[in-house]
């Protein structure tokens, strides 16, 4: 009789810490129960938006649940950087952070958020490069002429580019400090503005991402120089970089990846960061990202956070040299 006791309650004690353990077991084996949504600092049409809609779609066959984009555009990125680590940091609110984020650092005196502290950083998307472009008809056919122009006519040569502290602006100014010329750098509205004045000769030069001139380049109205990475790129053959073609050591790598508010569990981040590197390798997903320039690229979070980390170092040295006002 006693035994049988024994035996019973042995058995209710068990079974009550198998219940006890199942909550939480089964929290970590459901996420995402869910959408997923991803903040842009951007809005529609872009690079950043292309690509991060383009994985998207693969994430959420992946990880069986809706991924969905929410652009949310403003100075600094600010808007959307307050909206996602304002989340809880449960995994359904996460946010697309790239090489603008460093920019933004570097080019506003303060921020409201720390993109190194208040992020869990996931995994990297992609990389792209921006590249070099005279109108087909320049006398300039490498990037070491352009080079040797500006160096024989001291701030009489014109660099175009987009706005004032983006990624292109301060490539441009960090191409004056590296090789040593006195150019100006003009800051236009949109990479179409800069075309027609490439087109008109009010620029002699424009840096930008290659979606931004493809169509002027196909019809041989536009001419690449050079790309902007360490490395020649596998979407440009042929094309040199600008380390290769005169301008040693210069080097600017733009990039898209993927974070979420911090603390949010390992466990999460490490799904999501498994998903997004079996959507990387897909080769119609590597396809899709090429035709906007993107080269697909995955990380490891750390490895994120250390290419954030040296990029905001990079671009406040750049800013400082050139003396560019902080908003």
């Amino acid at each position: 009789m006693s035994n049988g006791i024994f035996q019973g309650t042995r058995r209710s004690a068990l079974l009550a810490g198998l219940l006890a353990m199942l909550p939480l077991n089964f929290a970590q084996a459901a996420w995402p129960e869910k959408p997923i949504k991803i903040v842009l600092p951007f809005g529609a049409g872009g690079v950043a938006d292309v690509t991060a809609r383009i994985l998207a779609d693969r994430l959420g066959q992946k990880l069986n649940q809706r991924v969905v984009i929410e652009n949310m555009p403003g100075p600094g990125g600010i808007a959307a950087a307050r909206a996602v680590i304002s989340s809880p940091p449960d995994g359904y609110t996460m946010a697309w952070i790239t090489n603008a984020a460093a920019t933004s650092v570097a080019t506003f005196q303060s921020l409201p958020f720390d993109p190194t502290k208040d992020f869990a950083m996931v995994s990297m998307a992609g990389t792209f490069d921006l590249v070099f472009v005279v109108n087909g008809q320049s006398d300039y056919k490498t990037l070491g002429d352009f080079i040797k122009a500006a160096k024989a006519s001291p701030g009489k040569l014109n660099v175009g580019t987009i706005a004032a502290g983006s990624t292109q602006n301060l490539g441009g100014e960090l191409s004056k400090s590296v090789a040593g010329i006195d150019v100006q750098i003009v800051a236009y509205k949109n990479s179409p503005d800069i075309v027609v004045a490439l087109l008109r000769n009010d620029v002699q030069i424009m840096i930008d991402f290659p979606p931004a001139v493809a169509g002027q380049v196909a019809d041989n109205k536009l001419r690449i120089l050079a790309t902007s990475s360490p490395k020649p790129s596998p979407l440009l053959p042929g094309v040199p970089t600008a380390d290769q073609a005169g301008v040693k050591g210069y080097e600017v790598v733009s990039w898209n990846g993927v974070g979420a508010p911090k603390d949010t569990p390992k466990e999460i981040v490490d799904t999501m960061n498994k998903a997004m590197r079996e959507v990387l390798v897909m080769p119609d997903v590597k396809e899709q990202l090429a035709k906007v320039g993107v080269i697909a690229v995955a990380s490891t979070p750390a490895e994120l956070m250390a290419r954030l980390t040296a990029d905001i170092k990079k671009w406040n040295a750049v800013v400082d040299k050139a003396g560019i006002p902080r908003k």
